[in-house]
């Protein structure tokens, strides 16, 4: 594999989703993967990833063990070479290449200047239309993607293989050949070239021997020398070089580079929409913007570089040499054919992305926003690549923002939830300790209030008509009583009484508690019976005590009058009742101690702070859950007090 991902790097961010031509890039688990049978290695996945997660096979190592083993190596050079060191006099770079250890250093300019040659001898004998053939990415996408196009590639090799053939007929078929340049395609092209290495690569050479520009004897290129091929690598480089005429009105050649335009240009050909044209095609924005070649430079920069350097060239040129060259190798074989190997897409029918698309909430035409976050170009493309295996759901960022969205909200209730949860668990726990010191009270005081109040009792049955003690002795067994009945509010409270279970109607239960009670003339009741079954095992004696406590509440709280409403309603297995005033609320500060046994709002005199206290404890007694729901500030809405009792319908 030539380009593959480094997974700990990878931040999912899809960019080289969407630069990539061939869509050679499978998500899985968020992780970008390049998928090899599908990769046409034109390296644009490694020049876009800020990160460094993609990368290119490195056989800087394999280089150097052909140096240690063979006696005669050739490096042939890309003529951009001037794009990637315009720090150093070519003739330095020379020197500094032979210092690694290769015996022959030549520039492939030469096989640029053959290879112009040979298009043009077929653009000029009107025997059909074709597409240059020099750029291997452009070459393996026809062949997988187009590959009813591959008889329009033209027949003729690149220059770097033109190259190869020329240095193994001059020097030798035993000379091994590696070439430089700026392309990573360039290392699985063509068996003729032993190996090949970018710039960068180059790079990593000089500084792993320590080679520098200052310690170097300058040398010239082996011959032959290049000659207008020199300006191969930029922009219509091919057409310059071989003096084809490409004017816009009198020319019949389009030129388009880069992912974009050359992917656009193929399909309007294979359409028929270009008709007698021939096209070069390069897969970069011209070979000096090749993967192979040192980050961040500038196009226009080092296109400048590129025809300096071929300007300077052919005013040195020793143009009789190059001539005989040129005839010497006009003749050789430059030729090639092309198989096609295809990899076409097949399509999923139209439900299949119609259900992928409602996955991804676009249900309407509206919701395909074709955004291109997810680095496919529109909505129906990334349907298609999910359905495919090669993407994920989570990649549409307007649906993951949506999603995000909801969980945030989701998770607000779920904080809210919890902190009620946490507060009622904290009142829980603080309720139970009092539960048991109330029981203890409890539990110490009745024996001594029942010797007073037995022998209370006594002597004011023993106690004479108009004896003057007897009206004190009435206030004892009276205020005895109240005691007891104290007594008695800390022992529900404290859940220490036993619950009679009978199967009740509570609606009849509702009823017979109301009837006990006295009605304020300004203050109206209505009852709200919501239940499909609404008997259940309860204590009918406790829990009319329950009710009596909640409505005589709700009647105190509105002294100016309001209404007070009761709702019934059940589950399969649950009843409850609802209790909801109208009344003045209750205030924030408050609700934590009101089923606090003492805690009054009333005033002195006027309640002893076990009504509610007792209404818990029965609950409890129940295994019933009691919650209160109060707002005092009119601002906010309509002011009251809702308490809520849910019973368990059986006995447990």
């Amino acid at each position: 594999m030539l380009v593959y991902t480094i997974k700990e790097l990878c931040r999912t961010c899809y960019t080289c989703v969407r630069e990539c031509p061939a869509k050679a890039i499978r998500i899985v688990g968020g992780q970008a993967e390049v998928i090899d049978d599908r990769c046409i290695v034109c390296g644009n996945c490694t020049k876009v990833c800020s990160q460094g997660a993609k990368v290119f096979l490195k056989t800087t190592d394999r280089v150097i063990r052909l140096l240690e083993k063979e006696s005669k190596v050739a490096a042939i050079v890309a003529p951009s070479f001037p794009a990637e060191f315009p720090d150093y006099d070519y003739k330095v770079l020379i020197g500094m290449i032979r210092a690694i250890g290769f015996e022959l250093v030549l520039e492939v300019s030469f096989g640029a200047d053959l290879v112009a040659d040979r298009y043009r001898q077929l653009v000029e004998q009107d025997s059909g239309y074709f597409i240059t053939s020099d750029c291997p990415s452009i070459v393996n996408y026809v062949r997988h993607y187009h590959p009813d196009l591959v008889d329009n590639l033209a027949p003729v090799v690149s220059p770097m293989v033109a190259m190869g053939r020329v240095v193994r007929s001059k020097y030798g078929d035993d000379t091994k050949i590696v070439f430089i340049g700026p392309c990573v395609a360039k290392k699985a092209e063509s068996s003729e070239i032993d190996e090949a290495i970018t710039f960068i690569e180059l790079r990593e050479l000089f500084s792993q021997y320590g080679i520098g520009a200052e310690m170097t004897e300058p040398s010239e290129f082996d011959p032959p020398a290049g000659g207008r091929g020199a300006i191969f690598p930029v922009t219509r480089g091919l057409l310059q070089t071989a003096n084809i005429n490409d004017d816009s009105i009198t020319g019949n050649i389009i030129a388009a580079e880069g992912r974009t335009d050359f992917q656009g240009a193929l399909k309007e050909y294979e359409a028929g929409l270009i008709c007698n044209q021939h096209m070069e095609l390069l897969c970069c924005e011209g070979c000096i913007m090749g993967p192979g070649l040192s980050k961040n430079g500038k196009q226009y920069n080092r296109r400048s570089l590129v025809s300096s350097y071929a300007n300077r060239k052919m005013n040195d040129l020793d143009h009789e040499a190059w001539k005989h060259y040129f005839d010497l190798y006009s003749s050789l074989d430059l030729s090639v054919r092309y198989k096609p190997e295809e990899n076409i897409i097949v399509m999923p029918d139209e439900s299949e992305i119609e259900e992928v698309l409602v996955s991804m909430g676009k249900t309407t035409i509206k919701d395909q926003l074709d955004c291109g976050a997810c680095g496919y170009e529109s909505c129906v493309e990334h349907a298609i690549a999910i359905k495919r295996g090669l993407a994920e759901v989570e990649m549409c960022l307007p649906y993951t923002i949506e999603k995000l969205h909801n969980s945030v909200k989701e998770l607000a209730l779920s904080n809210e939830k919890l902190t009620s949860m946490r507060q009622a668990l904290k009142q829980s726990e603080k309720l139970a300790h009092m539960g048991q010191l109330s029981a203890g009270i409890a539990h110490e005081l009745n024996n001594p209030l029942g010797v007073v109040m037995m022998y209370s009792n006594i002597l004011l049955e023993e106690c004479a008509p108009d004896d003057p003690v007897r009206d004190d002795l009435k206030l004892i067994v009276e205020q005895a009583g109240r005691c007891k009945s104290i007594v008695s509010g800390l022992l529900n409270f404290a859940r220490k009484n036993q619950v009679n279970h009978q199967r009740v109607n509570i609606r009849d239960l509702v009823e017979h508690s109301l009837e006990s009670l006295i009605v304020p003339e300004n203050v109206r009741i209505e009852v709200a019976d919501m239940t499909t079954s609404p008997e259940a095992m309860l204590d009918p004696e406790q829990m009319t005590q329950v009710l009596t406590n909640l409505v005589k509440n709700a009647f105190e709280a509105m002294k100016e009058g309001g209404s007070v409403q009761i709702i019934l309603e059940d589950t399969l297995s649950d009843v409850s009742f609802t209790v909801k005033d109208t009344g003045t609320g209750i205030k924030e500060d408050d609700k934590a101690k009101i089923f606090e046994p003492f805690f009054t709002t009333k005033g002195i005199g006027w309640g002893t702070g076990l009504g509610l206290a007792t209404a818990y404890g029965i609950v409890k007694m129940h295994k019933g859950q009691i919650s209160v729901d109060s707002n005092t500030d009119p601002s906010k809405g309509p002011t009251g007090t809702k308490f809520r009792i849910v019973m368990p319908r059986g006995k447990e």
